[in-house]
């Protein structure tokens, strides 16, 4: 099982919400493109 589909497993039965999918995103687990697929969202980077 990939990265991704763990990701989208775990958003799917919620959870995860999409700040941890935003982090997988920055630990390079998963794209932005990826983000935007499992979320429906764009991704937008966390501000410190």
């Amino acid at each position: 099982m990939s990265k991704f589909d763990k990701v989208k497993g775990y958003y799917d039965m919620r959870l995860w919400d999409r700040g941890r999918v935003q982090n997988a995103v920055s630990r390079g687990w998963i794209t932005t493109d990826e983000y935007r697929e499992i979320t429906g969202e764009e991704y937008a980077a966390q501000g410190c």
